[in-house]
């Protein structure tokens, strides 16, 4: 008789069975850095369009102008939708109100992010960072 080498029914079952619990504790948590890395470029966005409207202010001598419909900004001034360099649009920036000397820039998400337990980021003319829409139970602090 010859010696068969190989694997069991039941070794390959339970390599399979480990695969599944590892895949099953490792995809949320790829799922959280995901979401995570997404509302950081929309920070970032944000960043940009506080910056993009200061550079306007100098210019104009106001805020309000900058606001195109339903808030979007005008594309002379920056653009609308975060990531900034194209791809799948996660957040969509809008100049939620601007008057001669304030503004309040949102960052709605959308598509993929718009699970998102943070829900919308806010950035003031001040620098004050916000939410709306959040999860219950979330605060400032966990998101930005």
């Amino acid at each position: 008789m010859k010696n068969q080498n190989g694997f069991t029914l039941i070794e390959l079952m339970i390599a399979v069975a480990v695969i599944g619990i590892l895949a099953g504790i490792a995809y949320p948590s790829y799922q959280d850095h995901v979401f995570k890395s997404r509302r950081a470029d929309a920070k970032a966005a944000l960043s940009g369009l506080a910056n993009a409207m200061e550079r306007y202010f100098t210019e104009e001598n106001d805020y309000e102008t900058a606001r195109g419909t339903n808030g979007v900004p005008l594309s002379t001034v920056f653009v609308s939708t975060s990531p900034v360099d194209g791809g799948t649009v996660a957040y969509n920036l809008r100049i939620n109100a601007a008057g001669t000397s304030t503004y309040t820039l949102h960052a709605v998400p959308t598509g993929p992010q718009a699970n998102d337990r943070c829900g919308t980021l806010t950035l003031a003319h001040t620098g004050a960072k916000g939410i709306s829409s959040a999860h219950t139970g979330v605060v400032v602090s966990d998101c930005w």
